[in-house]
C-alpha cells in the first residue's frame, strides 16, 4: 500500500489519497446498493408466498387427497432448495484475475488452518502474478504523483517505487495471514455471509475488520487485522526515504490499510451475487 509525503504541495499530501479513496469506496458501496438490492429484494418478495405451502400440507391428511397430490407442493420447494445452494459460492479469483483464496462460501464450515496454512495463504497472496502487476499499477500512480521525491523519476525511480510497493504488499499479507494469525489462533479467511438484506451484509463484511473466527470456532477480536496493518505501517518507515518517517505518516498509512480491508471484505461479500446476477455464471 503506497503512501504519500504531506507537505505544501497538494499532489503530494496523503489526505488527497484518503479522500478520494474513501469516495471511491463510498461510490463503489452506492453502485452496489442500485445494482444489488433489487436483486436481493426480488426473492424476499416472492417469499410471502411460500408460507402457503405448509397449510395445504396439514389440509391433505384430513381432505384425504391422494398421495400424487400431497407430493406436488414439495416439487418447487426442492426445486427451490437446489437454486439457493448455488448462492453464496465463492472462487478463487473475482473476474477472473484477482485472487480470492481467502474468501469461503457461504453456510461452509471448514478444519481450522494449521500454521502452516496460514503461512502458504500469505504466500498465495503474495506472489500471485497478479501481485506483480498489482505493484506495477501502484508504483506507477506513486511515480506519477511523486509521492516520493527522493526515490527520483526514470526506470531507476520507477524500481524504487516497485519494490517498495511489493513489499507494502506482501508484508502486510504476511502479517494479516500468517504471523499475527499463527499467535493468536485466529483465522485469517473471510466467512461468507451470502443471505439477508443488502446493508446486513455490508454492516458484516465491514465488522469482520475488526471480528474474526478462532481455530477453535469462536468469535473474537480481529487481531489478525488491527494489530497486522499497525505492525505493515511501522515496518515500512525501514525502507521508506527518512523524510518519510514520521508519526503522521505512519498513522495514514495504517488507516488506508484498514479502509482497504473494509473495501476488499464488501467485494468478496458480494463477488458470488455479482457473478451470479450479473455475469450468469452458475
Amino acid at each position: 500500500m503506497t503512501r504519500a509525503r504531506p507537505n505544501s504541495n497538494p499532489a503530494r499530501q496523503h489526505p488527497f489519497r484518503v479522500r478520494y479513496s474513501w469516495r471511491f469506496a463510498g461510490a463503489f458501496v452506492l453502485l452496489l446498493s442500485l445494482f444489488l438490492t433489487p436483486a436481493l429484494a426480488w426473492p424476499q418478495a416472492a417469499d410471502p408466498q411460500k408460507p402457503a405451502d405448509p397449510p395445504l400440507d396439514q389440509q391433505t391428511p384430513k381432505s384425504g387427497g391422494s398421495a400424487a397430490s400431497a407430493t406436488l407442493p414439495d416439487a418447487p420447494t426442492s426445486a427451490t432448495q437446489k437454486s439457493d445452494s448455488t448462492e453464496g459460492q465463492q472462487t478463487k479469483r473475482m473476474f477472473g484475475v484477482v485472487p480470492n483464496f481467502a474468501a469461503v462460501s457461504a453456510d461452509t464450515q471448514l478444519p481450522p488452518l494449521t500454521a502452516r496454512g496460514k503461512f502458504w495463504l500469505a504466500t498465495q497472496d503474495s506472489v500471485d502474478y497478479s501481485s506483480f502487476i498489482w505493484a506495477g499499477m501502484l508504483a506507477g500512480q506513486s511515480m506519477a504523483l511523486k509521492s516520493y521525491p527522493e526515490l527520483h523519476q526514470g526506470l531507476k525511480g520507477y524500481g524504487r517505487y516497485y519494490w517498495r510497493a511489493f513489499a507494502d504488499q506482501a508484508s502486510g499479507a504476511y502479517f494479516t495471514e500468517a504471523i499475527i494469525p499463527a499467535l493468536t489462533h485466529e483465522d485469517p479467511r473471510y466467512y461468507t455471509l451470502g443471505h439477508g438484506g443488502f446493508f446486513h451484509r455490508t454492516g458484516y463484511a465491514l465488522s469482520r475488520v475488526v471480528l474474526t473466527k478462532t481455530d477453535s470456532g469462536g468469535t473474537s477480536f480481529n487481531c489478525s487485522e488491527v494489530v497486522g496493518n499497525a505492525m505493515e505501517a511501522g515496518l515500512s518507515n525501514l525502507y521508506y526515504p527518512p523524510e518519510e518517517r514520521s508519526l503522521h505518516n505512519t498513522a495514514v498509512n495504517y488507516v488506508a490499510q484498514l479502509e482497504a480491508a473494509s473495501l476488499n471484505n464488501i467485494i468478496r461479500e458480494f463477488w458470488p451475487d455479482i457473478r451470479h446476477k450479473f455475469l450468469r455464471k452458475k
